[in-house]
Parts: structure tokens; C-alpha cells; sequence
């Protein structure tokens, strides 16, 4: 299986210090050490984005800078970048940001090797967070999706997920002779690069949750089987001995190993991998096709789609087999289960007279659909479980007469903020990194 050049790694690739910065004595809180966060819940913002002014930092590349905070905050649907107000200076005119409507301001100079930002509340005059970074230069697009985070964080009270990267299958070609290569790329869509050539086709790519590495299915050799990958170095290697398939791979949320599903007869087993040689478990064996494995977040349980019951639907079972429970129970075909990290939603494709996205209580209560068309498939969650990605297929063919257009899609998990998540070709199969810092 040929691969293109290999990756920077996603730990230490910032390869700097982070300082924080003591607000000015006229801009301190009552406790400088507990600086305040703005009081407002991610429902509020939902419905009444948070306005925030990010005039353009100084420095040579501060305006590149400023620009990707901008866009990060004002697609996670929660933010309203405003304009107006006066130049940001030391000391900021709070009354001419109030006059704007913003709550919140971000100042901040970037220069080659160094960064440094500063989030205030407007309506009390006081600063939030201060923090500089100091970094190579090359690195100014990540530290652009750190400030995103930081800021993200302090005014919503949960983690962001801006710096971070999908890895997804780009398709072309025409539908009968159609490449498939792997690809990675950050969230908002820049620094877009393959993988593999294209020489075989590839699947359902899955990231590790701390280690620079990724598995996926590929027909290498016209073979079908599970690979892992190593983004830094290029290394690869075959998981797992099996004389039937090896397909829909995720890792375990310790990272320890691979799950996996195996052909057997007509139907499929879930199996696991160790990493380190642990060897293999089968933890199905119902005779029926049990795929598309998944760990809760703690580790203690995996849900899966069987057809076990004589229609393909979801259940749940511990993490060491046996005692599988169904939990879907609408009308239609359920697949492609996926836990949300924190742990209180799984998202689906649901397969019906149209496809859906939808979530659901691990327990099967309180189903939703999120979005549904001619074809939807394949969710992953962003890090923080707020947003789900998936790919859409379109029912027109394009104008070279070739296949189906497929392409990504973001959309927060209430079902509101839909957006087109933009790549050079089709694209599908979807899967969302951790945080890289």
C-alpha cells in the first residue's frame, strides 16, 4: 500500500511555552486569581449568540491571526463577531465596546515567535484571561485555534474543540472507476493533505485518543483487512490474523487496542486487538452480522448494530461481552453507532425511506433526528460532544456523469447550526481528532 509523505505529529508539534498574563492593576477582578467567566449557558448562546468584538491584533501577523479566531467562534453557531468600538490599546475603551453590544473583547499583538492575547469582560471593564505564546512562527494557524479554545472555554465553561483535525476518505473519479485516498486536514478545512495514493481502496478511518496515529480498512493487495497507521513516521502494519475480514475499526478509549468486527460463515463477530501484543478476544458470537463497534467513553460498554434479532438495529453490552440490549426501536434500520465523549448521547444512522442522523440515551430513550435527506451517514462527535460530522450524498449526479457528490457536514447536536464543512473533492467517512495541545 503506498503512502504519501507522513505528517507532523499531533503531540508537541507546537513545540513552545504558554505564559499567562496579569491583568493591569485598573483591570483586575476582586480575586485575581479567579478571574471572572462570563455567565452565560451554551442554551443561551444557541438561541443569543455571544457578541464579542475581535478587532486585528498588531503585529506582522495579526491579522492572519485574528481572522482564524474570528471564523472558528463565529462557526460554532454560539458567537457573533461585532465590528465598531475603538482601537484596542492597554487599556481598552470599554465604553465605546459597551455602545457595540459586545460582552466580551479579545486585544492582543502576534509577531513571528510570539503571541499574546487578552479576553475581557466589556460590561465590567476586567480582564478574563491573558496568555502568550511563544512558538515558531509555522505554527501560527494552531495557536490562532488554542486562543479559539481558551476563549471558548472561559465564556461557555466547557472545552472548545478548534484545535484539533478530521481525518476523512477523499473520493474521485467516476462512479464506476472511483479513488478513494485517505486524508487529514485541521476542523476549519485548511492544511488539506492525503495519505495513501489511492492504489487501493480505503474505509472508516479512526483516530487514537492520545497518540499520533489512526486505523482504518484498506483492500491493499485485494486483501480487506484493519491497518493502523502512524501519522509521524508513515509505519504501518496489519492488526490482527484472522482468515475472514477485518473491518470498522475504533480504538479503545485507554488506547490499549483495536475493536473490531471479523468475518465468519455469513455473518460477523466483534473482536478486540491488543496493541502492545495482548493477542485477540471474539466477544460476539451470535451468528448474526455485529459490526460497527463502539466504547462508551469510560471504557465499560460497546454498543453495536446487529441484525441478530432479524432487522439491523442497535444494542448495548459490556465491554467484556455478552448481555447485549437492544436500544433502538424506531422505524427503520439503525448503523454506525458512535459515543458521544461525554458519554450521554450515541449517534446513529438511521436508514429508512431517507437516511438520518440522529442521537439517542444510551439506554435508547429520547431519540432525535438531527438531519435527514437522500443519504446522511457515518456521525463522529467533536472532542467536546457538541457537535456531530457526517457526510452527505447528493441524489444529482455531477456534470462529468460520474458518481454521486459526497460531502461533509457539521451540525451541533441540538440540531441547529448545519453547515458545509468545505474539502477539495467528495468526501466521506469522517472522524474527529481529540484535542491536539
Amino acid at each position: 500500500m503506498s503512502l504519501i509523505t507522513p505528517i507532523i505529529g499531533r503531540r508537541g508539534a507546537l513545540a513552545g511555552t504558554a505564559t499567562l498574563l496579569t491583568a493591569p492593576a485598573w483591570a483586575q477582578a476582586p480575586n485575581p486569581g479567579s478571574a471572572p467567566t462570563a455567565a452565560i449557558t451554551v442554551d443561551r448562546a444557541r438561541t443569543d449568540p455571544i457578541p464579542i468584538a475581535i478587532p486585528t491584533m498588531g503585529g506582522d501577523l495579526g491579522a492572519q491571526i485574528t481572522g482564524v479566531i474570528s471564523a472558528d467562534l463565529q462557526r460554532s453557531g454560539l458567537f457573533k463577531p461585532v465590528s465598531g468600538g475603538a482601537a484596542a490599546g492597554d487599556a481598552p475603551n470599554f465604553n465605546a465596546w459597551k455602545a457595540t453590544g459586545a460582552q466580551a473583547l479579545v486585544t492582543g499583538t502576534a509577531t513571528s515567535g510570539r503571541v499574546e492575547f487578552r479576553l475581557w469582560d466589556v460590561p465590567v471593564g476586567q480582564q478574563i484571561q491573558g496568555t502568550a505564546y511563544t512558538t515558531a512562527a509555522g505554527n501560527w494557524r494552531r495557536v490562532a485555534h488554542i486562543i479559539a479554545d481558551v476563549i471558548y472555554e472561559r465564556l461557555l465553561g466547557e472545552k472548545g474543540y478548534f484545535d484539533t483535525r478530521i481525518v476523512y476518505v477523499a473520493g474521485s473519479g467516476p462512479r464506476d472507476r472511483r479513488v478513494k485516498r485517505l486524508a487529514i486536514m485541521d476542523q476549519d478545512s485548511e492544511n488539506n493533505r492525503y495519505l495513501t495514493d489511492g492504489s487501493w481502496l480505503v474505509l472508516t478511518p479512526r483516530f487514537h485518543p492520545t497518540r499520533d496515529e489512526i486505523v482504518f480498512m484498506s483492500y491493499a493487495n485485494n486483501r480487506p483487512r484493519v491497518y493502523s497507521f502512524n501519522l509521524g513516521s508513515g509505519a504501518q502494519r496489519v492488526l490482527g490474523e484472522f482468515d475472514g475480514i477485518t473491518f470498522a475499526p475504533r480504538f479503545a478509549p485507554d488506547g490499549s487496542h483495536v475493536i473490531m468486527s471479523v468475518t465468519r460463515g455469513a455473518g460477523s463477530d466483534i473482536v478486540t486487538v491488543g496493541l502492545g501484543g495482548g493477542g485477540s478476544q471474539r466477544l460476539t458470537n451470535s451468528g448474526a452480522i455485529d459490526t460497527s463497534p463502539c466504547y462508551s467513553p469510560d471504557g465499560s460498554q460497546i454498543v453495536f448494530n446487529s441484525d441478530r434479532g432479524g432487522d439491523q438495529q442497535l444494542y448495548v453490552m459490556s465491554s467484556g461481552g455478552g448481555g447485549a440490549k437492544r436500544i433502538s426501536f424506531g422505524s427503520g434500520r439503525y448503523a454506525t453507532p458512535v459515543w458521544s465523549p461525554r458519554g450521554d448521547l450515541i449517534a446513529f444512522t438511521r436508514l429508512g425511506s431517507s437516511f438520518a442522523i440522529g442521537v439517542m440515551h444510551p439506554d435508547g430513550s429520547g431519540e432525535r433526528i438531527l438531519s435527514e435527506s437522500f443519504d446522511v451517514e457515518g456521525p463522529t462527535f467533536c472532542p467536546n460532544g457538541r457537535v456531530l460530522m457526517f457526510f452527505r450524498e447528493s441524489a444529482a449526479r455531477d456534470n462529468r456523469g460520474g458518481g454521486y457528490g459526497s460531502k461533509l457536514v457539521s451540525i451541533d447536536i441540538t440540531g441547529f447550526n448545519e453547515r458545509a464543512v468545505p474539502t477539495a473533492g467528495d468526501a466521506s467517512d469522517p472522524a474527529w481528532s481529540p484535542l491536539l495541545a
